[in-house]
């Protein structure tokens, strides 16, 4: 693959490599440069250093793999294809994906999966290997979330998780859920049939990062109603 150091590129030069790169491109020394694979299709693009905002925002195939932390907004509107993350990641990660997945070694921020949809045949997937911030899965509307809490933290996830959820579900691996969740989520232990659901995706991280989290207990996320927005905009 083609090979190059963006230490002391602008993100607009970058981005039009990436563009005339027919199947894959290494990006060595990456510090801060946005939109990095933003609307690719059928390449990989591997990262060293700490991409921007934005990275992969409608990706619509390929993959993209980064040798580090990401900032804000990766995957945004995100159509098909992987982003793997062998660090942690910034606030508002796979915001309205439809489609693809996402695999985070460590931690990620707040507002992780909003408008999170599944689109057609499409299901997106997003695995997180540490803890997630509050508002994970604000609005979603299908797809599939998993915070595998894999420090065994206390706190796995911060408070209104699910917050206006009518659709997909949240996966959460702790012993206890420590944390504030809004009235329109139904949160029951995880049974067999669960486990089932989500196992592929925890032996993809496994493969991608060699770590096995598999074991404890799980819960699992769900809207509770199918008029969600009732209990929030009406008075009972």
């Amino acid at each position: 693959m083609f090979s190059v150091n963006a230490q002391d590129m602008g993100f607009e030069a970058l981005n039009e490599l990436i563009r005339k790169t027919e199947k894959g491109i290494i990006i060595k020394d990456c510090s801060g440069q946005r939109f990095l694979g933003s609307g690719a299709k059928g390449k990989r693009i591997e990262i060293y250093g700490t991409p921007g905002n934005a990275l992969g925002a409608y990706l619509d195939g390929g993959e993209i793999i980064v040798h580090g932390n990401v900032q804000d907004a990766v995957g945004d509107t995100m159509n098909d294809g992987k982003i793997v993350v062998e660090g942690g990641a910034g606030d508002a990660v796979g915001y309205a994906m439809r489609g693809g997945e996402i695999y985070i070694k460590e931690n990620a921020g707040y507002r992780v999966g909003i408008h999170m949809k599944a689109y057609a045949d499409k299901l997106p997937v997003m695995v997180i290997g540490g803890t997630a911030g509050s508002f994970l899965g604000e609005y979603q509307a299908g797809g599939v979330i998993v915070v595998l809490n894999k420090n065994n933290e206390k706190k796995a996830v911060g408070d209104l998780c699910g917050t206006g959820m009518h659709g997909g579900k949240i996966f959460i691996r702790c012993d206890e859920l420590n944390a504030e969740f809004p009235p329109q989520v139904h949160v029951a232990e995880c049974n067999e049939e669960d486990i089932k659901e989500i196992l592929p995706y925890l032996r993809e991280y496994r493969r991608l990062f060699g770590t096995e989290v598999v074991g404890g207990k799980y819960f699992v996320l769900t809207p509770n109603s199918s008029n969600p927005y009732r209990q929030l905009y009406v008075e009972n």
